[in-house]
């Protein structure tokens, strides 16, 4: 995969520590033995599959220590994190008491970055973050890169290894990066062309410890932004953090929303996509980049995630016409407001990736009247503001999971009159989804919605969300088969 002579390293003979023997960190560990480093691999955990993981790593030079995640190895120099990896954890706390410096593997392959030929600079970073939304946007944008005639990858927490990316044998001409706050955190010197926070809602507050940490976190993606800071204007706190940010001389701040858009922003106007901010004379001209029916599905908070892959794409300077066919060409991945099924004249759609209040938020308001499937682990998130917010589009409310309480009792206190009809309780996987299924059949009427958007994780009654969305897929398969 690498190619150690393309690079400039600083990496020979150093003593590094690999935080974690997961996908990221089994990618920098190899990546740094391929540079000359000594490299230690430490994870607290054990088990058939972690030994597994050791042999391939040891087989290669690499050492490894499982069951001890927390001690730091004598001599060590630097620490490469996976990027689940809390800042508590006592082996950063060590690292910072010897002053040695923590990465993470983004911060790790932008320090690899090497120069394209054509421009002798490092392929330019086009990054997203956001509460929701990020995966959409960042391959929406790849999309549109690759309909611009650039190579491209969409890299990052969207499952492509950015180390992976910035070491490939034939170089990239620009990437998509999507980035968690996670891996934010762990990236002191990263400094993207352009940058979006999509949204900012709560989430993962137990690894940041509040919520103005987290949002820190989300801001660091603008810091050095050398041509564009893109933030939501249906969201102030984005906003609030390009004004915080420390960029380049020159580069501009750039709103998106489903407005009409005012001058340096992108919004809509009678069904098309618009901007005024890349184009010359603002004041009097507008460029159009589509429509709103080229965006698939065009649901309110995915043409919202268009705009701002539009913005980005615009920054780097691709062209309208390009924008437009990079949107028509794009699907979303499984999970995203999918519609899975009509049976009598019910709608039924698979949101499963809306794990958290803000996701499934946006996807109930793109729906009118819903049967609502939610629960699960909440993850400490409280329901009140979600249900208040969507209590007039719910025709009654399937609930499931652990945690299901806390949605039934935000459901008595906001939406009284709404239906609640909660799941047997023990059964898991595909049994227990398709009760859920035959249940919301039965409270919804034609013209109706079924929306799994459980606005919770999923681990307490499926292996993941994916299952979850695969599962309710076939129950409603089976619905039709049945002809219910």
């Amino acid at each position: 995969m690498t190619n150690p002579q393309l690079i400039d390293s600083q990496f020979a003979d150093l003593p590094v520590v690999v935080a974690g023997l997961g996908v990221s960190g089994i990618s920098a560990a190899r990546v740094l033995h391929d540079l000359g480093a000594h490299v230690t691999v430490v994870d607290g955990g054990s088990g058939a599959g972690l030994t597994a993981r050791a042999a391939g790593l040891e087989a290669l030079g690499v050492a490894v220590r499982l069951g001890d995640g927390d001690s730091l190895p004598e001599g060590t120099r630097l620490v490469v994190t996976s990027p689940g990896w809390a800042p508590d954890r006592p082996l950063f706390a060590a690292a910072a008491a010897a002053d040695i410096e923590v990465w993470g593997d983004v911060e790790l392959a932008w320090r690899l970055r090497r120069p394209l030929p054509a421009t002798g600079e490092p392929a330019p970073w086009l990054a997203v973050t956001g509460t929701n939304g990020k995966t959409t946007t960042v391959q929406m944008l790849a999309s549109i890169l690759t309909a611009a005639g650039r190579r491209t990858a969409a890299v990052g927490n969207v499952g492509v290894s950015v180390l992976d990316a910035v070491l490939a044998e034939e170089p990239y001409d620009v990437l998509a990066v999507e980035l968690s706050s996670y891996q934010l955190h762990w990236a002191p010197s990263l400094r993207p062309h352009s940058a979006v926070v999509l949204n900012l809602a709560p989430d993962h507050l137990d690894w940041h410890g509040s919520m103005e940490a987290y949002a820190a976190d989300k801001g660091r993606i603008y810091q050095g932004n050398t041509v564009a800071c893109v933030y939501n204007l249906a969201d102030p706190a984005t906003e609030a953090l390009v004004r915080e940010a420390d960029v380049e001389e020159g580069c501009r701040a750039i709103g998106f929303g489903l407005g009409a858009p005012a001058l340096s922003n992108l919004g809509v106007v009678d069904g098309l996509l618009v901007d005024r901010a890349f184009v010359a004379d603002r004041a009097k001209n507008a460029a159009e980049l589509g429509a709103v029916e080229d965006v698939h599905p065009p649901a309110p908070h995915n043409i919202a995630n268009a705009l701002a892959a539009a913005a980005l794409a615009r920054a780097y300077g691709v062209e309208p016409k390009a924008v437009r066919e990079g949107l028509r060409a794009f699907r979303p991945d499984a999970h995203r407001i999918a519609e899975v099924g009509v049976v009598g004249e019910v709608t039924y759609i698979d949101d499963s990736k809306a794990t958290n209040t803000h996701a499934a938020a946006a996807s109930l308001a793109a729906y009118r009247p819903v049967v609502w499937i939610a629960g699960g682990l909440a993850k400490g998130a409280t329901f009140d503001d979600l249900v208040q917010g969507a209590a007039g589009r719910l025709r009654a409310a399937v609930l499931i999971g652990e945690d299901r309480a806390l949605i039934r009792e935000a459901l008595e206190r906001h939406a009284p009159d709404v239906p609640v009809i909660e799941a047997a309780e023990g059964q898991t996987g595909a049994v227990a989804m398709a009760e859920v299924v035959r249940t919301a059949a039965s409270l919804a009427r034609p013209g109706d919605t079924v929306l799994l958007a459980p606005a919770c994780a999923s681990m307490d009654m499926f292996t993941n969300y994916g299952e979850r969305g695969d599962l309710f897929a076939a129950a409603v398969r089976q619905l039709a088969d049945r002809g219910e």
